[in-house]
């Protein structure tokens, strides 16, 4: 998976991975646990050239600032953080998957990818409420898009396999 790290939430992402299942935290102290999926999934084994495409995407891609307050739940229950400016995040994903269009957004499965930092999921204890007194002071957050990871996701052996930095201004 692509993935831009949000560092700012990793605590409260890694406290609440690990309430539900700890094979899936990161030991990778590189690892954005609390993230926005540019693009998931992508490539297995990508190829140097797969690499290199990325690379160029990510050149001429500048980075960017954006805030995470507004929290909203996905009608499949998925407790989310939404990026505002959201456009940014949009305009990456559309690029790596014109670069890659045999790898839509979450492999097809929702037409108009919204970005977004997952947090938690209801259930009988959890809901949209009760995840907004769980992040307390930690929203309004404000953070910096400056690279792109490649995430692999594996019980036991979450880790970075590449990272790409966003172009700097200035």
């Amino acid at each position: 998976m692509l993935a831009i790290p949000v560092p700012p939430l990793d605590p409260f992402v890694r406290e609440r991975t690990a309430h539900y299942d700890s094979d899936y935290l990161a030991a990778d102290p590189e690892f954005g646990q609390a993230h926005v999926t540019v693009l998931g999934p992508w490539l297995r084994h990508p190829t140097p050239a797969d690499l290199a495409g990325i690379d160029e995407i990510a050149a001429t891609t500048s980075a960017f600032d954006y805030s995470l307050e507004q929290v909203g739940v996905f009608p499949n229950g998925i407790i989310h953080l939404l990026p505002e400016p959201a456009g940014p995040f949009s305009a990456l994903t559309h690029r790596v998957w014109a670069r890659f269009p045999d790898h839509p957004p979450y492999s097809g499965q929702f037409p108009d990818a919204t970005p977004h930092l997952t947090l938690d999921a209801v259930a009988p204890d959890v809901d949209e409420a009760r995840v907004r007194e769980m992040l307390g002071e930690l929203v309004p957050a404000r953070c910096r898009a400056d690279r792109v990871q490649l995430q692999w996701w594996q019980a036991g052996h979450c880790h970075v396999q590449h990272t790409w930095r966003l172009r700097e201004e200035g």
